[in-house]
């Protein structure tokens, strides 16, 4: 058991009344999904949380490119603690202007060319914009027929469709199109009336809302975290760099926001919190992932564990730059990721309440403040026995070792 987890089992815990404000986490997610912000393409997105962040009265900082720091300050400045979401999004690119007045387009991040297919977007130029829809190479069924169904599913099969008076080359130069411009999907959210929200982009705008919620929650109850906690957002989680370039070294754990796929073989739901257990860059941490755990079971948060095996996020990116902090991932429940998603609103409530406790809660560990430190006070694993330990290694027991003279 760690530190946060005993305390707050004995009554020393976060403020358990905590009270989310739906309609500000729905109206926010509106929001962010309304602005476009594939990888690449971030710095409006950028701007509208920033401008949130400001409206609540919480400073922060941006890195050279955008990436967002801000924090509630504590009643200690150590361990500090993090949580992250990703502002960045999906998106393709023009990769060559066609003699037919089209353009061929490769994807930012990963994403099948299927569900491109009959998307609604704009291309953003040097200077401007414009509207358009991707469409398959073979795309009239009156001229095609039953070629429409035989043709293969794939980037090179489909093509961008301007709206404008073009048909060559030439006339595409003459709009300000060229090779590099970036494509924004057009996100089509719809909320149904028994909370179902679809929407492309939901990963991982719905975790950007979330954390906005939760730290709206927090300033509003005016209890202070009892360590500083920081509030990243990111702008290249869908292309792998994520949260890489903007940690330092007073943060010694973070919680990743992002969504939990909803699929065979998988545990995730569309309701209640799935806490990631494993995702491809391996075990999350112990201690905090069952710190957050504890933090539901003893809260009323619906949730369950999932492990992920095609996975990656703000946290892979994080320990694979070198940063030595514990880590672990929070989901809200999603079908059809990174295509047409899905999600019910439920699960954003519970998501936002679990990090607005996390954020009042205490530190996992409070000799995390320290990078380095002595065995003395490391966490054991819950089936620890140092008398049987020291019998294995021939060494003498606890007990008879600290009765030895400091020397």
């Amino acid at each position: 058991m760690n530190d946060a987890t005993r305390r707050h089992r004995d009554g020393h815990g976060p403020e358990a009344g905590i009270r989310i404000d739906r309609d500000y986490l729905l109206d926010t997610l509106l929001a962010l999904l309304n602005t476009p912000s594939p990888s690449g393409y971030t710095d409006g997105i950028v701007h509208m949380v920033g401008q949130e962040l400001e409206r609540l009265d919480i400073e922060f900082d941006l890195t050279r490119r955008g990436a967002i720091r801000a924090v509630l300050r504590g009643r200690e400045r150590h361990p500090a603690r993090a949580l992250v979401a990703h502002l960045d999004t999906l998106g393709a690119i023009v990769k060559r202007l066609q003699p037919n007045g089209r353009l061929s387009v490769v994807p930012i991040g990963h994403w099948s060319a299927r569900f491109s297919e009959g998307a609604r977007c704009t291309i953003f130029t040097d200077d401007g914009r414009h509207r358009g829809t991707i469409l398959p190479l073979k795309a009239s069924g009156h001229t095609f027929g039953g070629e429409i169904d035989k043709l293969p599913v794939g980037w090179d099969y489909v093509e961008l469709r301007v709206d404008a008076l073009v048909d060559n080359e030439r006339d595409l130069e003459a709009l300000g199109i060229r090779v590099g411009d970036i494509i924004a999907v057009d996100p089509n959210p719809e909320i149904g009336p028994n909370d179902f929200i679809n929407s492309r982009y939901l990963d991982d705008k719905a975790g950007v809302a979330t954390l906005l919620a939760a730290a709206e929650a927090v300033q509003r109850s005016g209890v202070k975290p009892p360590v500083d906690t920081y509030l990243l957002f990111t702008i290249s989680e869908e292309v792998g760099s994520g949260a890489s370039s903007i940690l330092h070294g007073e943060i010694a754990e973070m919680v990743t926001i992002d969504n939990g796929t909803t699929a065979p073989g998988q545990a995730s739901r569309e309701t209640g919190v799935t806490v990631a257990m494993m995702d491809s860059a391996g075990p999350f941490d112990f201690h905090l992932t069952r710190k957050l755990l504890a933090l539901c079971a003893d809260n009323g948060i619906s949730h369950q564990r999932d492990v992920f095996r095609h996975y990656r996020s703000d946290s892979a990116s994080a320990i694979e730059a070198g940063n030595d902090l514990r880590t672990a991932l929070v989901c809200f429940g999603i079908d059809a990721s990174h295509g047409y998603e899905r999600i019910h609103r439920s699960a954003l409530d519970d998501l936002a309440k679990l990090e607005a406790l996390y954020m009042l809660s205490e530190p996992t560990f409070k000799r995390d403040a320290k990078p380095l430190g002595p065995l003395t006070g490391f966490p054991v694993p819950p089936d620890w026995d140092e008398e049987e330990t020291a019998e294995r290694l021939g060494t003498p027991a606890p007990a008879e070792k600290a009765a030895e003279p400091h020397k």
